[in-house]
């Protein structure tokens, strides 16, 4: 990790980060923040108060036209003709073989209009994809990331902080009224600085918060208001770094760790996300059959657990999971020490007969074998308060 990389994209927001004196990563291709005053502080800022994260580098997809919503059912392993304006989904992009080619949120932001964000690394290939499987449908596929700036607030007083930002108002009623009323996964259109805004109830932290689409040229004039208004509140900017353990604590799985072209989204324990009854779309057939997309990875076959270690010294991706006899029964996806729990935990895909909840495992980390119990997950979860 370095200030001088030689990647060249980023954010709208870049400068503000070196003003504020962020420590950068390459993260697909973009220069992006991983953290500022530090990851522990950052992460408990979250899940105590607020923390303002950059997602400018994700992708924003538009599909658009009369027959978008039919595109979109045979594209999606969900059924998004089912969605309100107004509302969102979780959802996947599978390939034929029913490995994940990327997990989506898409909200339905009209009555022929579909927002559809994908994580950065995959943005071309999930364009390309739905351009595709829209062939012979009345829609059309357009990739505006590059117009589209994406801040997002998380934690219990980012409600309290958005609804006091000075010049963002409702585009129909009250600001206050409008996000008080807003509920988990839907999205209302709103105006800042005289330009439209898309403000939506979701993130990837496990807190309450809120994700806001703006054109770029708005973007650092909302990012220094929202720490303006959040100061006194707690608001912190918050960096890559600690949005990964903060996901990691919720159970959210991240393409590339838990998720894949070689993974079923069963084994992720994502089998809500697909939607089989009465609804088509590629790699449905494979899903129900269940065979491993590539079975020669060492995922095949195996599912996603939640693993819990007493110390200090966490698992990370790649390491080997261990039974009783010091056998390899499986490969951390993800782990850290938690900021919040004071514990090891990991997420790791193991053989089913290693699966069950309270089972003794270990994990290799570096050559020594590090006790493991398998847990629920997720490992940490808010108390809803929407």
């Amino acid at each position: 990790m370095t200030d001088t990389l030689p990647t060249q994209r980023q954010s709208p927001l870049h400068d503000a980060h070196v003003a504020a004196g962020a420590t950068f990563t390459d993260f697909a291709g973009w220069q992006m923040p991983v953290r500022y005053s530090g990851d522990l502080a950052e992460h408990a800022a979250v899940r105590t108060a607020a923390g303002l994260f950059d997602l400018s580098h994700m992708g924003e997809i538009f599909v658009l036209g009369p027959a978008a919503a039919d595109a979109l059912d045979a594209a999606l392993s969900g059924r998004m003709s089912a969605l309100t304006v107004g509302q969102a989904k979780y959802t996947l992009l599978l390939d034929d073989d029913g490995g994940v080619i990327d997990d989506l949120i898409v909200y339905r932001t009209g009555d022929d209009r579909y927002l559809v964000v994908a994580n950065a690394s995959n943005r071309e290939v999930v364009a390309e994809v739905l351009r595709d499987r829209a062939e012979g449908y009345d829609a059309l596929v357009e990739d505006e990331s590059d117009d589209v700036a994406l801040i997002a607030i998380q934690g219990p007083k980012s409600k309290e902080i958005l609804q006091n930002v000075e010049g963002l108002t409702g585009e129909e009623q009250d600001i206050d009224d409008a996000l008080g009323a807003l509920r988990y996964y839907r999205a209302l259109n709103a105006v800042y600085a005289g330009l439209p805004i898309l403000i939506t109830r979701t993130g990837y932290t496990g807190e309450d918060g809120f994700e806001l689409f703006v054109a770029p040229d708005a973007a650092r004039s909302l990012w220094d208001a929202l720490l303006e208004t959040g100061a006194g509140a707690g608001l912190v900017p918050a960096g890559l770094a600690c949005r990964d353990t903060l996901r990691l604590e919720a159970g959210m799985p991240l393409y590339g760790h838990e998720l894949g072209v070689d993974i079923l989204p069963a084994q992720a324990g994502l089998a809500r996300a697909v939607v089989t009854d009465g609804h088509d779309f590629v790699g449905r057939d494979a899903v129900l059959r269940g065979d491993a997309p590539e079975p020669d990875s060492l995922l095949a076959g195996r599912v996603l657990v939640g693993l819990a270690s007493e110390g200090k010294r966490a698992g990370r991706a790649g390491y080997d999971v261990l039974n009783g006899d010091g056998a390899v029964v499986g490969r951390v996806t993800s782990g850290a020490l938690s900021p919040t729990l004071g514990h090891p935990i990991a997420m790791a895909f193991v053989d089913p007969a290693v699966a069950e909840t309270g089972t003794s495992l270990g994990i290799d980390v570096r050559g020594t074998r590090i006790d493991a119990t398998v847990v629920p997950l997720p490992f940490y979860k808010r108390e809803s308060n929407t």
